[in-house]
């Protein structure tokens, strides 16, 4: 197997196995985004299969007595010669160096941007289960009970009959 051939099906494989299918394919909503993402996964699956296929095989070796016999040696011969002078360039990789400082960089920014969407996240469902609580309360509270809750409205309301001041 050639060395570009082989670092390729190499990757595909990886990326297969790293790939979270099923988690991905349980935030999908509508119907048309199931679709879209079954067609992504089977052309991903199919070029995947090509690629462990296609090049992960060495190519079998040409018989040249076989072509000697039936063709003639001289003949032969010069396409041998010609066949083993010929260099196949080693694949030099140079797209990867230059960006993978940046898709690193982007790594951490996205480790980031979860981690505060995870804060805002714990924020907004502490929030949600506090207007849940009071919701559920309203209807018996009292307003010493609710002051007790939000102490700055008290002040607030304080503030205003302390100094006549009724809104108008």
């Amino acid at each position: 197997m050639s060395g570009a051939g082989k670092k390729i099906a190499d990757v595909a494989f990886k990326a297969s196995r790293t790939i979270d299918w099923d988690g991905m394919a349980k935030v999908l909503v509508t119907d048309e985004a199931r679709r879209e993402f079954s067609n992504l996964r089977r052309a991903f699956d199919e070029v995947n299969t090509q690629l462990q296929t296609k090049f992960s095989q060495e190519p079998e070796p040409i018989d040249w007595d076989f072509y000697r016999k039936g063709i003639g040696a001289g003949i032969v011969d010069m396409y041998k010669e010609a066949y083993d002078s010929v260099e196949i360039p080693k694949f030099v990789d140079t797209v990867t160096p230059e960006y993978k400082p940046k898709f690193d960089a982007l790594l951490v920014e996205l480790k980031e941007a979860e981690q505060k969407s995870l804060k805002e996240s714990e924020r907004l469902e502490k929030e949600i289960a506090d207007v849940q609580e009071i919701s559920k309360k309203l209807s018996t509270m009292t307003a010493d009970e609710y002051f007790e809750k939000h102490p700055e409205l008290k002040k607030k309301f304080d503030d205003e009959i302390r100094n006549d001041y009724w809104g108008y």
